[in-house]
């Protein structure tokens, strides 16, 4: 390890300025991960729905090119939030365009190391380091797939005293979450605010802000935004921050950096919070249940009647990305629409 390792500028911050919030810690973290490395496939720290089989990608790419032939086929752009190796976008592409629908690309995307596999993957696509450099002259179609969980969380824990927002301290190189400051009740959901002593409510100011943004724009442009994670309906007590690495659960106050930080998101928040800038919000329904309705089952019926040696393989792709034990009911879809923008498919 070197002293310009990132473990060492965190220690060296809070010895001299005292412990960190937990979301300053995440920031930095997922800033050095996400900048250093690809962290998808089997020779990563994990894999995401767009790694396991084309079908997802595609489905999207013909649910956008339905919403917008229903809107009138006005001009417009595909953006993707946190694009990974673009292979969502990649897929949907190419089945956005054989209905007609060839629309430029946006991603948003800050690593260096993730930009290089996009490039292979989208070779004619933009790049923006957040949404406000997004074009602003036509309608826009935004994808977020896994994009949500890994921003900054904030966490409030209930103590004797009443609630105190959780910080990062650090002893050498051993980071440890440990309460910090009191904060006002008045920020604690009403309902939630007598909990057990222990208890943990999260917050991602990030999220609403980039949601509220996101949701500005399709007010004001027109389009629609589909939003893809596992999460919850809270706000609600609990304690999600985990750490991934190896494809394996991790500590995450080790080795800051080194692994993939995530929370779960709080849909309910989400989707509150681009209400109030105007879109309609339809969601969010399980992954498993929207897939099925956008027709995944026909699609992999086709799949493996194209390619009868992959049968097997096709319908194990498919069970992980539907399935209740696997990824159909933890991971949930939720849409925004322009006011003028008809309803979106898979959420009847």
């Amino acid at each position: 390890m070197t002293d310009g390792s990132l473990p060492d500028r965190l220690a060296r911050a809070i010895t001299m300025a005292g412990p960190i919030p937990l979301s300053q810690y995440i920031a930095a973290a997922n800033a050095e991960y996400y900048g250093t490395r690809d962290p998808l496939g089997a020779a990563g720290d994990f894999t995401t729905a767009p790694e396991i089989s084309q079908m997802f990608g595609e489905l999207i790419g013909l649910w956008a090119a339905d919403l917008w032939q229903r809107a009138g086929s006005p001009p417009v752009a595909w953006v993707e939030l946190g694009p990974g190796r673009g292979t969502l976008t990649a897929d949907a592409l190419r089945a956005m365009a054989s209905v007609g629908l060839t629309p430029p690309v946006h991603f948003v995307e800050t690593s260096a190391a993730l930009r290089q596999r996009q490039k292979a993957a989208v070779p004619g696509a933009t790049w923006h380091d957040d949404v406000a450099t997004l074009p602003a002259d036509r309608a826009l179609i935004v994808v977020a797939n896994e994009f949500f969980d890994a921003l900054p969380i904030r966490q409030l824990v209930r103590g004797q005293d009443g609630w105190r927002e959780r910080v990062v301290a650090c002893q050498d190189l051993l980071f440890l979450p440990i309460a910090g400051k009191a904060v006002p009740d008045s920020v604690i959901p009403d309902h939630l605010r007598e909990a057990a002593a222990g208890s943990v409510i999260e917050t991602s100011p990030a999220s609403v802000a980039i949601g509220r943004a996101v949701a500005q724009r399709l007010a004001a442009q027109g389009g629609a935004a589909l939003v893809i994670d596992y999460g919850y309906e809270g706000p609600a007590l609990g304690d999600t921050l985990q750490a991934v690495s190896g494809h394996r659960y991790a500590n995450p106050f080790e080795e800051p950096g080194s692994r993939d930080l995530t929370a779960h998101v709080d849909f309910a928040t989400l989707g509150a919070a681009a209400a109030v800038e105007g879109v309609r919000v339809a969601g969010p329904t399980g992954q498993g249940a929207f897939l099925t309705a956008l027709g995944i089952d026909p699609r992999a019926a086709a799949l493996a009647k194209a390619a009868p040696e992959r049968a097997d393989a096709i319908a194990a792709d498919r069970e992980r990305l539907v399935g209740e034990k696997a990824m159909g009911t933890l991971f949930r879809a939720m849409a925004w629409t322009a006011p003028e923008w008809p309803e979106p498919a898979g959420f009847a």
